[in-house]
């Protein structure tokens, strides 16, 4: 993002909305604004560089920020907000949390998750951008932050609430800062983000990691009644649920499972449960009730996961 400032002053009415529209996406990224009146609308955005973080002042009226998958869909790098409100509280909806953040704390917002943000009255915000793999070297699964209020007022939060705020203030001011030492500043700044952050995990995480396995069980449930389907696939079962494939999968590598992986293996157990009735029918019927392609593979299958054929087993069932 390049230094600079941008403003709707002196610009006609029926222009504002499209020119805020390409200050946001071109300092942060793509998302579809709402405005409470667009005719109306006043803000101004101050931005400045910190070796591989941006910082930025969004001085707006209410306005409404939402992130789709087809804005994710063009995404080349994945890349973290971090956002402080300073005038007025903030509402934040991200991969299936809800959150209020009040000036004072401060949340972490994914660019490669839909989102929506957004605030009831005028606001004076703190923006912190940086690339994922920059917080992901210095904090173990940054994902899990996101979409958590952090307190800002106290302890560790406080200082790096503090500092982001005041870097931003001589950054965006225009004060002069050589690249050597900007790029000192931000690595500190990014170290104090992911201090107050693995402070705050015992506290925090916990509501996130009740979302996380509500998520996962939704998953397993909608696997669990479509096991007939051949086509059964990460992308229905993400489409069903409303979240993207991408979380999907990281839901399952929590718990050293793939979804493929989950499937395959819920549906070699319903047809071992099948094998122990009575007349449950030619092992071919069985294959294809279960969405394998053949029996051959499902023999394969069944056979690496159980340790004998379903012929066999069932043969021992009737013994």
């Amino acid at each position: 993002m390049a230094n600079g400032t941008h403003s709707t002053d002196g610009l006609p009415a029926s222009a504002r909305a499209d020119h805020w529209n390409s200050v946001i996406a071109q300092a942060y990224f793509p998302l579809d604004l709402t405005f409470r009146d667009a005719a109306r609308f006043e803000g101004r955005l101050e931005s400045g560089t910190l070796g591989d973080l941006s910082l930025s002042r969004l001085q707006t009226e209410s306005v409404q920020y939402e992130r789709h998958r087809r804005h994710i869909s063009r995404t080349t790098e994945e890349q973290y907000l971090i956002t402080i409100p300073r005038q007025s509280p903030v509402e934040f909806s991200q991969s299936g949390r809800e959150v209020r953040c009040d000036p004072g704390g401060f949340i972490l917002e994914r660019g490669d998750e839909p989102y929506r943000f957004s605030y009831g009255a005028a606001n004076d915000l703190c923006v912190i951008k940086l690339a994922k793999p920059i917080l992901a070297e210095r904090l173990r699964n940054p994902d899990r932050f996101c979409a958590l209020v952090f307190n800002g007022r106290e302890g560790i939060g406080s200082v790096f609430t503090t500092m982001a705020q005041q870097i931003q203030h001589q950054t965006v001011a225009g004060t002069a800062v050589d690249p050597v030492a900007g790029s000192v500043i931000g690595r500190q700044l990014v170290e104090l983000l992911a201090l107050t952050l693995d402070r705050s995990s015992d506290v925090e995480t916990g509501a996130a990691s009740s979302v996380r396995e509500g998520h996962r069980r939704r998953a397993q449930s909608v696997i669990l009644s479509n096991l007939s389907n051949p086509g059964l696939s990460p992308e229905i079962v993400a489409d069903r649920i409303g979240i993207s494939k991408r979380y999907l999968h990281e839901l399952f590598a929590e718990v050293n499972l793939t979804v493929s992986q989950f499937i395959r293996e819920q549906r070699l157990h319903a047809a071992r449960d099948l094998l122990h009735m009575a007349n449950p029918g030619p092992l071919s019927d069985i294959a294809y009730r279960f969405g394998f392609s053949d029996q051959a593979q499902f023999s394969r299958l069944f056979k690496a996961m159980f340790g004998q054929t379903p012929s066999s087993y069932r043969a021992s069932r009737t013994i």
